[in-house]
Order: structure tokens, then C-alpha cells, then sequence
């Protein structure tokens, strides 16, 4: 059905510039009048709204507005602004469609010179705001006026959406491609292109162990919980898991890391060469090997007991680690950052400059408990945070998501930012030029069957890393990214995701959106 607006009603989408010359100069023979709006779900009081104007011209015209200039809510607008474009292109009565970049309507009004634009009636409740009075200022320019709707019945879109959230997930993603000209064919050519790139993980290695007990009962006199101890079992996590998804994916993978002198050390090794990795560990004897060890009750994360050491790590083991970095020959290199002693504002100086010339350049700084800055990983072509530590980063609790990652990608001096919003999916932000009406995309989370949502931002990391050193297309980064953390997601504990596991979700997802059409 998408496919079919698309190819219907598409046409009625038109520029400023392109509205300006099919309408021409006043005066006309056939009026025009604009509506505008976010229009993020189309209600019957929009509905009342534009029948009502074009009842008062030949020409109606909707204006949408851009996705960067929607602040009602952290999280909105949830259709993204194609969508929207195209929702109001299918409707008859209107004529034409234009995405307004701009943060209000007043240059568009400018360069369209509509006859009329019309404003619902509630803006005339308390005198006209300052922003209505401008508009009306430039139409009173050119010769046009303001026509005001009924306003007997008021819907609130935010009312309505903060009931359920639509669920276009399929929709979105269709249009995002067919904008981007990428197909499924294109996605899977790429994920065969995945394999024979050498790329040089470095990072903090830590443990993660699940530990399940039954619940017995508590102490009477103490608030002690009692619990009867079932099994264990111990996975290779943070910067080491990115590694393991690097070399499932087929990549030839060194993996830098510090290990302390215990028992780990041998499993973290035995592990990861057993994957076929090339590690080069140095061993801190003044350090323990990180472990996360989580008590798991009923399917419960009961508590979590960490074994670790944050300090920094000595002038020593950063020589040697900064010269593994410089002499080993790779076609990315990938700092998967856990603020455990090898990364901190110190060390990253000295890693970024030790970076062989022409590697792709990607980071990683998971900082949900510990202090930690993605910006100061400055210039580097991927970074991968979460929302979490965006806000962490930039001091911002507040801001929207796009002025967020605008701000993030200023500051990081990044050429691509992959930010990580947990069930909510992804947004990318690929340009400075953040008024672009392409400079942002999202793209939802491809999760089915959710069972532990720990690592899938290191699944994402790996996949679009090697995606865009194999087909260097940040589209086709993202939305492999995507389901390759999708996959991760479904599976408890660290699970090395392979290219079999993103094909079977990139053929669901096909084999969805061609029913839905």
C-alpha cells in the first residue's frame, strides 16, 4: 500500500521554489491558501481545518513541518516527515504538499506567496500571538491575508499519540529507502561484503556472568534474602564481545586489551582465540580482570556484584599498547571505551595519534555507571552512543533528540553518528548542515522477541563499522547495525551475532513489508 501512495501521490510534494512557479505572480486567477502544521497524526480537526480553507480558494496547499523543528516531547515527531508528506499528498482536497526546513512558516510564506494562509481560530483567543502577527505582516507585504477556521471542536495530536504511539516501524523504513535509493538486494550484497576486512578492536575486556539461584526465602530479623545457587555461566563481554561479533561477521580481528593475572585471564584468551582472534593482552598484575556478576532469580537481575579496578592504566602499558595500535595493519580500528583504566582524558591523546593513516576510525564509550566523554574521541569517522551518553556528554538533560545529536555532532567532530535510543531504535546524524532536510533519519528497532537487551549496542558497532567499510553507505550501516543489534537482543547473554542472523531478519522484515504492501 506504501509503494502505491508513493508512486500516486508523490508528485504532489513540491518544493518552495517549484510551489512559487506553479502558482505565479499575483494576482491569479485561481487562489491559493496554505495550512500549516506538524501534523504527525491526522485528526478530524485538522480534517475541519482543511476543508474549511479550501472552501476559501482553488489551490490548497499543506505545509508540513520539518522533523529538526518539532519540540513537543523528547521523542516526537513519531512519523517521520516524508511519512507525513505523503499521508497529506494522499487526502483529495489537498493539492500540494511542501516540507518546510525552516523553524517557522515565515520564509516559505515569502517565497510561495500564497493568497491566503489559515490559522485556526484559537490563535484569535487572547489577540494574535507574536509569530501569527508576523506572518500576517509579511502576507500584507505581497497583497495576502489570514483566514481564520472554526474552532468549535479542538483535538490534541499529542492527546492522542501519548494514548499509544503508532507503530509504523515498516512504513518508516520503507520510504527512508526508497528515498535513499537502497533495496534489500543492496542490504544483502552488502552483508556478503562484511567478510575479509582487517580491523583492530581495542578496549576494556570484561566478564559478564550470569549466576541463577532459586529463591528460598528471606531472614525474619534482617532484610537478607535467601537464595539456593543453580548454575553460572561466564561470557566474554564489553570491548571483547565487539570483537567476537567483528570475527563472526568475518573480519580478520586483532583485539588490544588489559587482562589482570587471574584465573579470566586464561578463560578471556582460551575464548577468543578459540574464535579464531588474535589477542594481544597485557597483564596488569596490579589489576583485577573485569568481572559483572549477576544474580539472576525467576528471569531477575536479583543484584549485580562487579569485581574491578577503574584506575588508569601506567605510562608503561599505554606505550605498549599505543605501538601494537601504530604497527598492526588494519582497515578500521574500533575503541570500544567501558572506562576501565584503559581510556580516559590522559590515554585518549595518545590512542587517537597512534591510529595507522587511512584506518577507518570508530568509538564507543559506554559510561551508564562510570564518568566518561564520547566527545573526546574528536574526528573520528563512527561513534555509537546512547542517548544516555549523549545527555552525560553534553551536560543536557532537555533538549530534543535532533538539537541533541546536532550538539553531539558539532562537539565530536564526527563525519557519522549512530545514537543509540533503546527500544525506540536509532537516529543518524551524517551532516553539519543540520537545517537539511536530510541530514537526520531514524530508523526503529528491528527487536521481535525481546530476552536481554545487554549488548546490543556492541552488535550495532560492529555491524555498521564493517558495513561501511564494505559498502561505505551509511543507510545500509545503520539499518545493519540495526538488526544486527536486533538479533543480539533475542538471545541471553553475549551471542556472537553471524551474517546468518542478520539474513534471516533482513528476509522477515522483506517478506513483512511486502505483505503489508
Amino acid at each position: 500500500m506504501l509503494e502505491s501512495l508513493s508512486d500516486r501521490y508523490a508528485h504532489k510534494i513540491k518544493t518552495p521554489e517549484q510551489l512559487r512557479d506553479i502558482l505565479g505572480p499575483m494576482p491569479r486567477a485561481k487562489r491559493a491558501i496554505m495550512c500549516h502544521g506538524v501534523f504527525d497524526v491526522v485528526h478530524p480537526g485538522h480534517l475541519r481545518h482543511l476543508i474549511y480553507a479550501k472552501g476559501k480558494a482553488d489551490i490548497l496547499i499543506a505545509s508540513v513541518t520539518a522533523d529538526r523543528h518539532i519540540t513537543k516531547g523528547l521523542h516526537r515527531p513519531h512519523v517521520p516527515q516524508d511519512l507525513r508528506a505523503l499521508n497529506l499528498a494522499a487526502f483529495e482536497l489537498i493539492d500540494y504538499v511542501v516540507i518546510d526546513p525552516n523553524a517557522t512558516p515565515i520564509e516559505n510564506i515569502r517565497i510561495i506567496q500564497p493568497d491566503f494562509l489559515a490559522k485556526g481560530y484559537e490563535y484569535t483567543a487572547n489577540g494574535l500571538p507574536p509569530k501569527t502577527a508576523e506572518e500576517a505582516e509579511v502576507l500584507r507585504s505581497y497583497g495576502g491575508d489570514i483566514i481564520f477556521t472554526p474552532g468549535d471542536i479542538v483535538y490534541s495530536s499529542s492527546k492522542l499519540i501519548n494514548l499509544k504511539a503508532p507503530d509504523l516501524k515498516l512504513e518508516k523504513l520503507q520510504i527512508f529507502m526508497e528515498r535513499q535509493g537502497t533495496t534489500f538486494d543492496d542490504l544483502r550484497r552488502t552483508l556478503d561484503a562484511l567478510a575479509g576486512h582487517r580491523l583492530h578492536v581495542v578496549g576494556d575486556t570484561i566478564v559478564d556472568s550470569y549466576t541463577n539461584c532459586t529463591m528460598i526465602g528471606g531472614q525474619t530479623k534482617t532484610p537478607t534474602m535467601s537464595v539456593l545457587f543453580e548454575s553460572r555461566t561466564d561470557y566474554v563481554g564489553g570491548a571483547g564481545i565487539v570483537a567476537k561479533h567483528c570475527r563472526a561477521a568475518g573480519a580478520h580481528v586483532t583485539f588490544s586489551t588489559v587482562l589482570g593475572n587471574d584465573s579470566y585471564r586464561d578463560f578471556v584468551i582460551d575464548d577468543l582465540r578459540g574464535a579464531g582472534i588474535d589477542v594481544k593482552a597485557t597483564i596488569d598484575k596490579g589489576r583485577p580482570t573485569v568481572n559483572k556478576n549477576a544474580v539472576v532469580v525467576g528471569g531477575y537481575r536479583l543484584l549485580k556484584i562487579d569485581t574491578l579496578d577503574n584506575s588508569s592504566i601506567s605510562d608503561g602499558i599505554l606505550a605498549a599498547m599505543t605501538s601494537t595500535v601504530r604497527n598492526t595493519a588494519a582497515d578500521g580500528v574500533i575503541y570500544a571505551d567501558f572506562r576501565h583504566g584503559i581510556f580516559n582524558r590522559r590515554t585518549i591523546p595518545s590512542f587517537i595519534d597512534a591510529i595507522p593513516e587511512g584506518a577507518y576510525r570508530v568509538a564507543d564509550s559506554q559510561v551508564a555507571s562510570r564518568w566518561g566523554n564520547i566527545t573526546e574521541f574528536k574526528g573520528f569517522d563512527l561513534i555509537t552512543p546512547n542517548e544516555r551518553e549523549a545527555r552525560f556528554a553534553l551536560a543536557d538533560q532537555d533538549s530534543g533528540i535532533r538539537p541533541l545529536a546536532s550538539q553531539l555532532y558539532d562537539q565530536a567532530r564526527c563525519k557519522l553518528l549512530i545514537l543509540k535510543l533503546g527500544e525506540r531504535g536509532v537516529l543518524t546524524c551524517n551532516s553539519t548542515d543540520h537545517e537539511s532536510l536530510d541530514s537526520f533519519f531514524v530508523i526503529d528497532s528491528f527487536v521481535e522477541n525481546l530476552v536481554d537487551p545487554v549488548g546490543a549496542g556492541d552488535a550495532l558497532l560492529a555491524y555498521s563499522t564493517l558495513a561501511m567499510l564494505a559498502g561505505k553507505d551509511e543507510t545500509q550501516a545503520a539499518i545493519l547495525g540495526s538488526m544486527a543489534a536486533g538479533c543480539e537482543c533475542e538471545f541471553d547473554g553475549n551471542v556472537p551475532i553471524t551474517p546468518d542472523h542478520v539474513h534471516a531478519r533482513l528476509d522477515a522484515v522483506e517478506k513483512q513489508m511486502n505483505y503489508a504492501s
